[in-house]
């Protein structure tokens, strides 16, 4: 448990005991090879895609990620679709429900991502993240936290998105967390834009779900076989108007972070 991040309320017991659909066993068992599979090609061409230019590289990225996500039978809808054309150093910053948002954004908008340290020692999933360029931060050690800010900053200043989840844990979708402002000072820094993007998951027939949050205690083979059991899961993402950074404050050296992580969670959330 984090020392210094908030620790999110939410348990599998509570949160992830919504009714949903289900596939039959030997469809869940297809579901998981096919996932198996994916990823397994997907560590196989990490490190020879990293020699390809920018765009063929997030081409390729987007092709896997949908590929990941429609091989455990989750449908996605991006409003807008930024298309294979967006690109640039921008600051990607959404609410955290799942495991799956990272390879849901990278559907539309592949990027360099911020995670935590242990995500590298998951089976199988850990590699392919790790060699994708993600940013890595102990979240045990508050000293870590100002060099992984630099390091954020200057993937924005090279031209790279990169993707932050700015509660600082996951959230099963009816409860939610504050977006913490340290990893908005990199956008201040650099004069990146910040992108806010909306994460949720429902069924077929439109009812919000939380059976795909990662909480608590849930291990990440016991999510990925949850996931794998819904019939008709719809991830959708929405794209809000992207927050230009405003200039640092001398005087006020806190505040232009802070009142961008304000902005940011209203438009995620909604809010006008």
């Amino acid at each position: 448990m984090s020392v210094w991040l908030p620790t999110a309320s939410c348990t599998p017991e509570d949160c992830l005991t919504d009714p949903a659909p289900t596939v039959a066993l030997p469809r869940r068992v297809l579901r998981l090879a096919a996932c198996l599979a994916v990823l397994t090609v997907g560590i196989a061409l990490t490190l020879p895609a990293r020699a390809l230019p920018r765009g063929p590289r997030e081409r390729l990225a987007r092709f896997w990620a949908r590929g990941l996500l429609g091989s455990l039978g989750v449908a996605v809808r991006i409003e807008p679709d930024p298309g294979p054309g967006a690109g640039g150093g921008v600051l990607l910053v959404a609410n955290h429900v799942s495991w799956l948002d990272i390879p849901l954004i990278a559907a539309a908008r592949p990027g360099r991502s911020l995670a935590k340290t242990e995500v590298r020692q998951w089976p199988v999933l850990g590699p392919v993240v790790a060699w994708g360029g993600t940013v890595f931060l102990d979240r045990d050690r508050l000293r870590a936290l100002p060099a992984a800010v630099d390091e954020v900053a200057d993937g924005l200043r090279a031209g790279h998105p990169v993707i932050v989840f700015p509660e600082g844990s996951t959230w099963c979708g009816r409860e939610s967390g504050r977006f913490r402002p340290a990893f908005f000072e990199a956008a201040v820094r650099s004069g990146a834009p910040v992108q806010p993007v909306a994460i949720r998951y429902r069924l077929a027939d439109g009812r919000p779900t939380s059976v795909p949050a990662f909480v608590g205690e849930d291990g990440l083979l016991t999510s990925l076989a949850r996931v794998g059991t819904v019939r008709g899961l719809v991830a959708e993402l929405v794209f809000r108007t992207a927050i230009p950074a405003p200039p640092a404050d001398p005087s006020h050296p806190w505040e232009a972070r802070r009142a961008l992580a304000r902005t940011a969670q209203c438009a995620v959330e909604g809010i006008r």
